[in-house]
Order: structure tokens, then sequence, then C-alpha cells
């Protein structure tokens, strides 16, 4: 050590700050160094705790997925507390010809109230979900299967013909506890306080909920169900609270109040002023315009409902509502989906000249007022109707650009928001002239059309919203659903795809992308693509906080 220093003594000033610089750099490029090495060595283990807090628009209505619509709270809250069958079950294994299933369940598994998982619990759930006094959104896919209990563990469902899509349905089913409900006759089940204070299977459990005097419930929250026979999710509590609109939900993330939330407009997410993950999905769904010309027998002409189509500037609403994050949505198949056909012409053009064109030939003329008006046996029509929108902004975003649009043709259309809870009971009860809505798939391997376009569905609890009726379409829908062969269920597609498309029954418009937002704390979502918006939650067992 001394011979060092003599000789750093004997350096001139100019060589003394050279060493000095070059052990400096070699002093800084040794940290450097050991620092990736232990980088690239270590791997950030999850810890297991926190609270999470979930912003949601609207309110909970049925925390019970034999009752709930696809899309919502509910469904969101389903996706926590209750499990697919596939994922309660050793085996589900569907007979070569299509029409039976034999299910196995895992052993020793239970309920919140740990009482146990049984095949009756199955055999209870889809027998509530076909009895129509249940008034269940998901009838029309059990309708006419058949249950057989084999033993407390195994059991039997048999169809009395194919049905393609089934294996998917069965194995997403999400069973509720008979021990609770057996005593609940059918038309009572939506009253009961079961679908507010729900027992489930899930990774997390129901521990508390707060309603205003008002009736709004405000939160919900749910914690770590220990007793969950799958992987015990990281987070320990989580939190779901509600808002009237996106501009509170929006407040509250920037203030802290919650950790994340999903689906709102490309508009409002420009008004996040804290640090925050930005997580894009596909989804397997499509919103469209669907008319109903029993409550306004002006749609039931053809022309006005092409001419419709023309005046609708897709594209801008797809650049001005979602920053180009969605795709158009040109018939009931979306692009990407198993069954898309390329093949088939969709016209989806923007030309208001068009449209004014065929209202001209149609005998529409232009009022003073600039709204057009036709005479047909002495009464006199005009072209105003009324859109009945949820009070989803993007929705709304997308509603008043359309009227605007259909304004330049002469065409008035009122735009009218609605609640949640109004919608609900609207589409209920069909009582709209149109309705701006999204129909959404189980899967982009899954377009079984029948929900939606199926004749039998025209009225609730079915979702044929344009109340659509085309017996070469059901003839269609039919083979698609109960064939085993490919390239037959892809030609009946096809065919589908054109003949609902000629007939009109709606403007399809768009095939948004679904935008979750968290704060950067949030580590392992690895989501990419979702079936539905409460996909997101599909494995939040791998969530946690850092």
């Amino acid at each position: 050590m001394i011979f060092l220093i003599k000789i750093f003594k004997s350096f001139s000033k100019k060589e003394k700050l050279l060493f000095v610089v070059s052990l400096l750099a070699f002093f800084l490029s040794f940290v450097f160094w050991t620092a990736n090495i232990f980088s690239q060595r270590t791997v950030l283990a999850a810890v297991s705790g926190g609270e999470y807090t979930e912003g949601i628009v609207g309110q909970p209505s049925f925390i019970n997925p034999v009752l709930s619509l696809p899309s919502g709270a509910d469904s969101d809250i389903n996706e926590l507390i209750f499990s697919r069958l596939s994922d309660l079950s050793d085996s589900v294994k569907m007979s070569e010809n299509g029409k039976v299933w034999n299910i196995r369940l895992k052993a020793d598994i239970f309920w919140d109230d740990k009482q146990p998982i049984t095949s009756r619990d199955i055999d209870f759930t889809i027998k509530k979900i076909q009895n129509s006094d249940t008034q269940s959104p998901l009838e029309s896919m059990w309708r006419g299967a058949q249950t057989e209990i084999i033993s407390k563990l195994e059991m039997k469902v048999a169809l009395s013909k194919p049905y393609f899509f089934f294996d998917e349905t069965l194995k997403n089913l999400m069973i509720i506890p008979a021990h609770l409900f057996s005593e609940t006759p059918a038309a009572n089940i939506k009253i009961s306080d079961y679908n507010l204070e729900p027992t489930g299977n899930g990774p997390f459990k129901f521990q508390s909920f707060k309603k205003e005097k008002s009736g709004f419930i405000s939160e919900y929250k749910f914690v770590r169900n220990e007793a969950y026979f799958g992987k015990k999710p990281y987070i320990e509590s989580m939190v779901f609270k509600f808002y009237k609109n996106e501009d509170e939900l929006i407040s509250a993330f920037n203030s802290g109040e919650i950790s994340g939330f999903g689906g709102v407009s490309a508009k409002n997410l420009k008004k996040i002023s804290i640090n925050s993950k930005i997580f894009s999905l596909m989804m397997p769904r499509y919103y469209a315009l669907f008319f109903n010309s029993y409550a306004q027998k002006n749609l039931a002409g053809e022309n006005v409902r092409i001419a419709l189509d023309y005046a609708t500037d897709k594209k801008k609403i797809i650049d001005e509502v979602f920053n180009g994050d969605a795709i158009v949505a040109d018939g009931p198949v979306v692009l990407g989906m198993n069954g898309y056909s390329q093949k088939v012409s969709f016209e989806s053009v923007f030309s208001p000249e068009k449209a004014a064109s065929i209202l001209d030939a149609d005998g529409w003329r232009v009022g003073e007022d600039g709204v057009r008006w036709k005479t047909v046996k002495k009464e006199t029509s005009r072209l105003e109707f009324n859109l009945i929108s949820p009070k989803v902004q993007f929705l709304e975003d997308a509603a008043n650009i359309i009227a605007s649009d259909w304004a330049r043709i002469g065409v008035k259309l009122n735009v009218l928001a609605k609640s949640s809870e109004e919608i609900d009971e609207i589409i209920k009860t069909r009582n709209y002239e149109i309705i701006i809505f999204g129909n959404s798939f189980t899967s982009y391997n899954n377009p079984d059309l029948s929900s939606f376009w199926y004749s039998s569905q025209k009225f609730y609890p079915g979702l044929n919203l344009s109340l659509y009726e085309n017996k070469s379409v059901d003839n269609l829908i039919e083979i698609s659903r109960e064939t085993m062969n490919d390239s037959k269920r892809q030609s009946a597609l096809s065919s589908l795809q054109s003949l609902i498309v000629g007939d009109q029954p709606a403007v399809f418009l768009f095939s948004p992308d679904y935008t979750y937002i968290s704060k950067p704390q949030l580590e392992g979502f690895e989501e990419t693509e979702i079936n539905s918006a409460s996909g997101r939650f599909k494995n939040i067992e791998n969530w946690y906080i850092k």
C-alpha cells in the first residue's frame, strides 16, 4: 500500500487526475456489472396481502350467475366468487355423437359456508335456468337438456340432438348452491337476499356491502377464500366501488380512492392525471343500432334502414371515440372470430349522398324544419326516432355522432341516455324504437348466433334486440349448432352473415378493444384477450400489489 502511495505522489497533477478518473470509472463499472448480474439472477416474488379496489359505473342487481346478464357489475363480481364447472370438475367428457356429457366433480370441494359441492348443485342450477319462471337470460342455451344424477360427484347431461357449442356452454356454467335456493320458488328467486349476500365457491368470498338510504349500493367487499380448492389469490381483499358516471369514476381514480377500472371511453382516459398502467385487450363483441320496427313503423321500410346505414360514419366514431382502438363491425360475426367470412361482401361505406338519394326515391321529402316527411293514405309520418343509449360514455358519444350524421340527410334522432337499471327494464319489455347495445360472444371460437338472431329469442329473456325473424336464418342457425362437420358449419355461418346483413335489421357499428387501467403497483395482470369484460378477472389469483 505504501509503495502505491509513493507511486501516486510521483505522478504529475495531470497524471493524478487521469488516475483518479480511471479508478472512479472502474469502480462505477464494477458496481453496475454487479447490479446487472444480481438483477438477472433474481426473480421478484409475488407478495401476498393488500387490498385492491375496483371502480365500476353502474349497480349490482343479481350476484347470481343464473340471473345475471353477460355484462355489467353482476358479471364482474360473479367472476370472483363463482367457479366454472370446468374448474370444479375432474373431467367433462362429450360422447362421440355430441349428445351426452359425463361430468365428474372434484372431491372435497366446498361452498363458502363449508357445505360440500355435489352433483345436486349442478342439476339444480340447470333446472332453475330452464324454468321459464326464473327468467334466466341463459334459458335458450339450456333448452332441451336432460340431467341425470349418477352419484354424489357424478352426473350426466344429455341432448336430444347434437349441439356443437354446448360443450363450451357446459364447461363455462357457474352453479349456485342448491341447499340455499331449493326452497325458493323460481318466480321468487330474484328477490332472494342471497342475490345480494351471495354464497359462492371462487377465489374470493362475500364479506359486506354498503347501501345508501336512497338504495344506491356504494360498495361491496370480498376477502380471500381460504377454503378455495384452487390457487389462493395473493390479494387479501377486493373492494368494488360503484359510481353513477365515468367522470365520478375517473375522479375517484385520480384521488386514489380506487386502484383500477375498465371499459371507459377513450375521451375520458385523457382525464387521468396520475401515473397508471394501461392494458388493451381484444374481445369478441360488437355494438350496433338495433331497430324495433314493431315500436316504430317507419323502421319497417327496408329502404329507410339501408339509408340510415349509409348515413352512419363508422370510421369517424372509431377515430373520435376510440382513438382508433376499434375496428368496423360489418356484420354479426366479428373479424378474427372462427366463422368470420371474408367472402361475404359487406358494404359499410359512408355515403350521405347515397343515403339521401335512397330516401328521395322512397318518397321522403325534406320539410321546412329539415326533417323528412311522407304522406301515405292521408297519414303523414316524419323520420324522427328515439335512440336509447346506456349511460356509458363511449356509447353516448357514438350516439351523438350518429345523430349529427343522420341530421345531414333529414333524419332527426333523439338520444335518450338511461341508467343500467332502466336499460334492463327497457330490454325486458322491448320498449324502444332504436337501441345502441353490444353483443358479446363467449369466445372467439364460439360464434353461436342463436341468442341474438334466432326468431324464438325475440322476446325476453332472449337477446334478439331487433325482434328479427327469418326462417332461412333460423334454419342456418340450427345447422351451425347441430352439425359436427366444420366445413358445413362454416358454410352455414357464411350464409348467415350474408342474409342478416342483407335484411338490415341493425346498423353494425364497431368492435372496440377493452381498455383496463390500474395503478402502477399492480402486477400479475397477463391477459391480452378476454371473452367478456368480466374476463379481466379470469386469472385474478395471479394479481399482486408490489
